[in-house]
């Protein structure tokens, strides 16, 4: 049993209580603090008489290592402050005619080892009143797990290095196997919360497999835990808070001498951050707070925008309701940096459709989110060779995420917006029409899905097929919008086909499901929701802010939709996932299965060689879809 392994920095003295002499291990070069060879640690007792229990804060140590000549407290401190409680509470006690607690009742004039057992003994009691309680209610049902649906098929998962957004995306560090944190012991049989020192096996997002030191290749106890939950802390923690370190209870008699265990497994390990927690807290602080308004995409016009209020906010991801809404059911989930979402005032700034509010004044308490706490976009210059009203690109569908279709530039709106029309569905009133910037990754020039093997949906009724721009294009007597214009930087964003993450379903962006990566192209990236048919993916972009590292839901406490079992599958895929597909019935034309080859196209008057990527791209450097042909 042990009172911590001191992690001091590097100038610490060492301060082992050992008579050996530890030769000093050269650190491993790491940005993880390196566990020095300079901890104060306790040899295990023989577990009979040498174990105390300090009677004022209840840590569980060496009774030698205790105060007084009883051995009744850890350190002078809790000594003299157990005496003075113990006299204020018995005068405050006799005014207020209070008798005394239970537990004060069951350690009253009692040795030490007996008070121990007899408190033990009380605290099982409470529990056992607490499982009686909770057999009467309802049992709730089994929840999924990350862990059993990793380790039962082999899974890998994205890193949190994926996803800017989400807490601790941008600080991670080189957190990975190997890693050594100290967590709660759960294999011990004593009275009070102690802790023990695990390591990393496997990293899956937030989630690690743990294994408590001592176990070797024995995974009998491993278990899953949350890196940034409340119970893992790094080496030397136990030692700074005065919490006890306890080997588990299977392997306690393994080792006869505990202390050259640790220091020979810890000595140049990497361990967490002393201020790990802290930068969890802080990248789990967000700046939209409840009651701000904002403008936000009209569910029911996508060519306007219409005032919405902040309802509450969960890791990041805003409830939004519409002002009007007096029951305040009419609402929309997004995330705070999602392009959907804008300031008070920005339709009207760069020539937007904007629904009015019929409320005339803000309702008490509402007031504008400032213009900050949005997402920045790319700067522009249209002053040059810019977009055009009638140019033709592709476009991926925003009423059908899994199709990327031919599509028209219908307006062009100022700072760098487009009014984007899917061909052969748009609506009459252009009531359809969705904005999307010129940086936006989901627009792409002509030709883009035939150089990267990807379905092309033409548009609708459009009766020549194999669809082909060529003949479109002169067909309608319309031009391609300019290759150079769009975005073409791809980050090295560090996804790879087959990892798992969690992700929104954008259909019904209220869901964050169990998902998978099945598809890259570039930075773009075809989702797919386990358990649900492949007709259900959705092309998303590797920035999305609607996609997170596998634990998210656990840390931020947003539900996790588990994925659809085959029952529900075949239940359900005629009904409720057919109404969230709002343009199912749309045709996707006839599939091209043979191979592209680069080809050249008179296109907006110039010619252009396309450079052909890779139909399962997993390289994440820099790429351009396109290369110029010089005349």
């Amino acid at each position: 049993m042990f009172d911590g392994y001191d992690s001091c920095s590097e100038d610490t003295s060492s301060s082992s209580s050992s008579d050996e002499s530890e030769e000093e291990v050269a650190p491993l070069p790491s940005s993880l603090p390196i566990i020095k060879n300079n901890g104060q640690v306790y040899t295990y007792p023989d577990g009979k008489s040498g174990m105390a229990t300090c009677e004022m804060c209840g840590m569980v140590g060496v009774r030698d290592a205790f105060y007084s000549k009883t051995k009744r407290f850890c350190s002078v401190s809790c000594s003299r402050s157990y005496s003075s409680n113990s006299k204020k509470a018995s005068i405050l006690a006799r005014l207020q005619g209070k008798p005394p607690t239970k537990k004060a009742k069951v350690l009253q004039k009692q040795p030490l080892v007996a008070k121990l057992a007899a408190y033990a003994q009380y605290q099982a009691t409470l529990q056992n009143q607490a499982k009686t309680k909770a057999g009467n209610a309802a049992v709730p049902v089994e929840g999924f797990s990350w862990g059993n649906y990793i380790n039962s098929n082999s899974f890998t998962a994205a890193p949190v290095t994926c996803f800017k957004h989400a807490p601790m995306g941008t600080c991670w560090g080189d957190i990975s196997e190997g890693v050594r944190v100290e967590v709660p012991n759960t294999d011990c049989s004593l009275p009070t919360k102690v802790f023990w020192i695990a390591g990393i096996v496997k990293l899956a997002g937030y989630n690690a497999l743990l294994r408590y030191e001592g176990f070797e290749n024995d995974s009998s106890l491993d278990f899953w835990c949350n890196v940034c939950g409340s119970d893992i802390h790094p080496v030397g923690w136990c030692a700074t808070s005065g919490k006890p370190l306890v080997p588990p209870r299977t392997i306690q008699h393994k080792y006869t001498n505990w202390k050259a265990f640790l220091v020979k497994r810890l000595t140049g390990a990497k361990t967490l951050p002393p201020d790990f927690s802290q930068k969890v807290s802080e990248s789990m602080q967000y700046p939209f707070k409840t009651s701000m308004r904002v403008e936000v995409v009209d569910k029911t016009h996508l060519c306007r925008t219409r005032v919405a209020v902040v309802e509450c906010v969960i890791g990041g991801r805003l409830r939004l309701v519409n002002e009007e809404s007096d029951d305040k059911t009419d609402d929309f989930w997004c995330h705070m940096y999602s392009p959907l979402i804008h300031h008070i005032g920005w339709s009207r700034s760069i020539g937007h459709r904007f629904k009015r509010s019929d409320i005339t004044k803000k309702q008490d308490g509402h007031f504008d989110a400032p213009p900050h706490l949005f997402m920045k976009v790319k700067e522009v210059d249209a002053a040059g060779e810019w977009f055009k009203e009638g140019m033709k690109l592709e476009a991926i569908d925003p009423l059908n995420l899994s199709a990327i279709c031919v599509a028209t530039i219908r307006k062009v709106l100022a700072d760098g917006y487009l009014m984007i029309g899917i061909d052969g569905s748009e609506a009459a009133d252009g009531s359809d029409w969705f904005c999307y910037h010129a940086t936006s990754p989901s627009i792409f020039p002509v030709g883009f899905c035939e150089i990267n093997m990807i379905e092309l949906t033409p548009p609708r009724g459009y009766a020549k097929l194999p669809f082909k721009w060529f003949d479109y294009l002169r067909e309608t007597d319309s031009i391609a919008a300019p290759v150079k214009l769009f975005n073409k930087e791809v980050p090295n964003h560090g996804f790879h086909v087959g990892m798992k993450l969690e992700a929104v379903d954008l259909m019904e962006p209220r869901l964050v499901c169990v998902a998978t990566v099945t598809r890259i192209i570039h930075r773009l990236l075809r989702i797919h929701f386990d358990g649900w048919e492949d007709e259900y993916d959705q092309w998303v972009d590797c920035e999305s802010p609607d996609l997170y590292p596998v634990g998210w839901c656990q840390l931020t406490g947003y539900p996790l939709q588990p994925p659809a079992p085959q029952s529900s599958r075949d239940s359900q895929s005629s009904s409720s996932k057919q109404k969230k597909k709002a343009k199912s019935q749309q045709y996707k034309g006839h599939k091209k299965m043979t191979s592209l080859q680069l080809k050249e196209e008179l296109l907006d008057g110039e010619e252009y060689s396309f450079l052909q990527g890779a139909s399962d791209q997993e390289s994440n450097g820099s790429a351009s879809y396109y290369i110029k042909q010089e005349p």
